[in-house]
């Protein structure tokens, strides 16, 4: 298969898509969090082929991508105020609500799961081909399974190239990472995967706490041990045990970093940023350009543990082998 690169500036190009997408065909489309690999979500058959694209299990469930909050009461039932209060908030935005699904709703979309996850895109282009379109996609990340995130339009093309039909480009992504899901089909909003929403946020709007826990059972993408993961293996550092590997280098390696190194013939170095919404922005970008340089490993210095760097801490190690 040849895989189209198409462009978000050619009103051609999108109603392409568009088409792609009516048939049953899929497409890889920009979000403000990482590109996604979309499909029809009412067509469970073209659901099916993401999973093949991907290599991805079909007991993992997908996020559905809506053109607006009227979908919620189409894609979900028994929804709490608290979920229509998130979505005045927070929508169109990098926010996934997970609900008890609707009836109709196809077990391909939710994993075999009685719950969806919902999330109104902010990308001026995904979200109006959306709307123009009449489209709700479901659409997890572009890539392959527990591989790193794409993006930009080149990362994808880099992994699906021949896989799918098409990746419409629309240029870097906002965020960087995969959006902030919480959990509202319990009694207390729990957010299950960290992302550029809060739970400080959440909670200032629900007026109540919102819990966190680093580790839970609840079935949503991006919870398995190993994910987000670059080629070569990627080890972690606190800032001075980086230091003291350094000191003894005898294999080329590129190294993320926020904080001053030694400096080394043998390092390719990755300057980081040290506030949390620039380094979560450039991460994957960045873990992507070393993988392609010519070294044996990646390191990388931990960032601060801190809440606002719940996300990135929640990727690194994921995709980190030590």
């Amino acid at each position: 298969m040849n895989t189209l690169l198409l462009s978000s500036d050619s009103a051609s190009d999108i109603k392409l898509c568009a088409d792609f997408l009516h048939s049953g065909q899929l497409v890889a489309v920009p979000t403000e969090t990482v590109y996604g690999l979309a499909a029809d979500a009412s067509n469970p058959d073209a659901v099916k082929v993401i999973f093949a694209a991907k290599g991805r299990p079909a007991n993992h469930p997908l996020i559905v991508h809506v053109p607006g909050k009227a979908a919620i009461s189409q894609w979900a039932k028994n929804v709490s105020n608290r979920a229509f209060a998130l979505a005045d908030a927070f929508w169109p935005g990098p926010l996934t609500l997970l609900l008890h699904k609707a009836d109709h709703v196809s077990s391909v979309v939710t994993g075999g799961l009685n719950t969806i996850g919902l999330r109104m895109p902010s990308h001026p282009v995904l979200l109006s081909l959306l709307q123009q379109s009449n489209l709700a996609v479901a659409a997890p990340s572009a890539n392959l399974y527990k591989k790193l995130s794409p993006t930009s339009a080149s990362q994808v093309m880099a992994a699906m190239q021949g896989r799918i039909p098409a990746v419409l480009d629309g240029g870097a992504c906002q965020y960087g990472l995969e959006s902030t899901i919480v959990d509202l089909t319990g009694e207390k909003p729990i957010i299950v995967r960290a992302g550029p929403v809060s739970a400080a946020d959440i909670a200032t709007v629900l007026g109540e706490s919102v819990a966190q826990p680093k580790q839970h059972s609840v079935a949503v993408p991006g919870n398995v041990d190993a994910h987000y993961q670059p080629g070569k293996t990627l080890y972690c550092y606190a800032t001075a045990q980086l230091q003291q590997e350094l000191a003894t280098l005898q294999q080329p390696v590129a190294v993320l970093h926020y904080s001053d190194i030694i400096a080394s013939p043998l390092v390719t170095s990755f300057v980081m940023p040290v506030e949390a919404a620039d380094y979560g922005r450039q991460l994957y970008q960045t873990l992507f350009n070393a993988d392609q340089a010519a070294v044996t490993a990646i390191w990388c210095e931990m960032p601060p543990d801190h809440d606002n760097w719940r996300a990135i801490h929640d990727r690194l190690l994921r995709a980190k082998s030590n």
